[in-house]
């Protein structure tokens, strides 16, 4: 009989018999090279099978190893100092809309961004360890999405308000048509063999992952973490840092998918196609500026609205560079440089436990390691 080897065999030792008792099994050689080489991120095998091993794609499967090594859970996060200062006269006018704005747009951006990875990209990829990675991103827009609605109960906000400044804040509105035009483009048998396809599931990759979660989230990011720096709503402060880090890995992920897509299907990348996206990046920048005037309508403490007009050129240019795409306002300074900082999550103190939490295990690096953020 042979044995089995304790380590992972190459392709070329895959071809083996076994006998057991009577019985022999033979593996083929050739189709486990052929199942290999059919994985593709759009137009592989297709099969019932979600059969992850041996793994193509390791930068999918390295993010979801991360990814659910940074799990969080909002409940742990005590909102006592929150609701206490959301009702004190140390808080501004400013500071209580700032807030509002960002459950307003949140509550429903990452209901969005979720439904676009399972019922728009997910359902048109391939290769299982991508479609593992968008599985755990979905759910990962889940727990964001609750993050809210335990902001909105702690704080006593009434959730018909936020619901209201998604339909009735026209910069929201805009936001959030800009993104969604592109899921309406994909449905499940759309002929991923045509060119102008393949291009739409790009650029709703593109769109969500650079543009929307890459570029547009991270106005309203860097206010609630200046709200932070100055001690005023800890808790909040706290998830938005953990969101941030989880939004940190999504950008690659979906970069990751963009240039895998683009290398598998060199016909995409049309000198035509490569200029759209560049305008894509610079109306998200648009709408996210306006928005960012509706968020800071008059500046205050350690709150600059043209600082923050500033970082959203600086922070798309980095988008584009990183796919490949010539900047849109090259030498854009990067006004924000203490967001890094914030972000360098280790260990927490669980104030209600008087235990120390960490949210990243150990035996986890993260691969999308971004300093200047």
């Amino acid at each position: 009989m042979t044995k089995i080897a304790d380590s992972t065999p190459t392709l070329s030792e895959y071809l083996a018999t076994y006998t057991i008792g009577d019985r022999t099994f033979v593996l083929d050689k050739h189709k486990a090279e052929q199942a290999y080489a059919d994985k593709r991120v759009i137009n592989g095998k297709h099969t019932p099978y979600f059969n992850i091993l041996p793994v193509k794609y390791h930068w999918a499967y390295d993010l979801y190893r991360t990814m659910k090594a940074n799990h969080w859970e909002p409940e742990d996060i005590p909102m006592q100092k929150d609701c206490e200062q959301y009702r004190s006269e140390r808080i501004s006018d400013i500071d209580r809309w700032i807030i509002k704005m960002a459950i307003g747009y949140f509550s429903a951006a990452e209901g969005i961004v979720g439904d676009n990875i399972l019922h728009g990209v997910r359902e048109l990829v391939t290769a299982p360890e991508i479609k593992l990675v968008l599985g755990r991103h979905a759910h990962e827009e889940n727990i964001h999405a609750d993050s809210l609605v335990y902001m909105i109960s702690s704080l006593g906000i009434n959730p018909h308000e936020a619901e209201a400044m998604f339909e009735d804040i026209p910069t929201i509105h805009d936001k959030n048509v800009f993104v969604e035009k592109t899921l309406r483009e994909l449905r499940r048998d759309i002929d991923l063999t045509q060119t102008e396809n393949k291009q739409a599931l790009a650029r709703n990759i593109f769109v969500f992952g650079q543009c929307m979660e890459g570029t547009q989230f991270y106005g309203l990011f860097g206010m609630v973490l200046s709200l932070y720096r100055q001690n005023k709503f800890p808790g909040i402060g706290q998830m938005f840092r953990y969101t941030l880090r989880d939004e940190s890995n999504h950008i690659e992920v979906f970069r990751n998918l963009l240039m895998d897509l683009v290398q598998e299907n060199p016909d995409i990348w049309t000198k035509a196609f490569r200029q759209e996206l560049v305008e894509l990046m610079r109306e998200a920048v648009r709408l996210e500026k306006a928005f960012i005037a509706d968020c800071l309508p008059l500046n205050s403490v350690g709150l600059s609205k043209e600082e923050f007009c500033g970082y959203i050129d600086y922070i798309a240019d980095r988008r584009l560079v990183s796919c490949g795409l010539p900047e849109i306002c090259p030498g854009a300074p990067n006004p924000l440089p203490w967001l890094a900082e914030i972000m360098d999550i280790r260990k927490e103190q669980n104030f209600f436990e008087g235990r120390v939490t960490d949210y990243r295990r150990a035996s986890a690096l993260t691969p999308y390691d971004d300093k200047e953020l």
